[in-house]
């Protein structure tokens, strides 16, 4: 019974990467723009409910462990995990609650965050499909759980400073 889970285990990991690869390739490896388009929205996505979206209507996902200007998701896990990078600032819809934000990744790059939290999304999701929540994975000796994000209203925690890494936007 264990060598089947651990066969199954081994042949979705193989697929995701076959798919990230093939992603990667499609899309040139190019990040997430602004083309005149709100950087992050509001989406219906059936059996998931409202979810945060980028650009191109794919849900966006956030991982418990990072909080507060923290980015562990690096190396291999952005191969299945692909952070919302922007050039410029961050733009949202008018029915997104809360204010996106700007944290500084290990490699330069700005990724895009909600609510103090990393956005990111999944190589195996389509545009209005949600296959992610709950997901657990580790990668690097860290173990993540995954969850789609949904809009809360309120008002947003204030964004962390660690080392001018995390940048706050008002009214985004």
């Amino acid at each position: 019974m264990k060598r089947l889970v651990i066969i199954a285990v081994i042949g979705a990991a193989v697929l995701a990467v076959g798919v990230a690869i093939a992603v990667a390739a499609s899309s040139g490896g190019s990040s997430s723009s602004t083309r005149g388009h709100a950087t992050v929205s509001v989406k219906r996505v059936p059996g998931a409910g409202s979810v945060l979206v980028d650009a191109s209507g794919r849900a966006l996902y956030r991982n418990d462990q990072e909080r507060g200007g923290k980015v562990l998701c690096t190396a291999t896990c952005v191969s299945f995990w692909k952070p919302l990078i922007v050039s410029a600032t961050p733009r949202s819809s008018s029915s997104l609650p809360g204010k996106l934000a700007l944290v500084k990744r290990p490699d330069g790059r700005r990724q895009v965050t909600y609510k103090g939290s990393p956005l990111y999304t999944f190589t195996l999701d389509k545009p209005g499909k949600v296959s992610g929540d709950g997901f657990k994975d580790a990668f690097g000796g860290r173990n993540f759980s995954w969850h789609v994000v949904h809009p809360t209203a309120g008002t947003s925690p204030p964004a962390t400073t660690t080392g001018g890494n995390t940048y706050t936007y008002p009214g985004y």
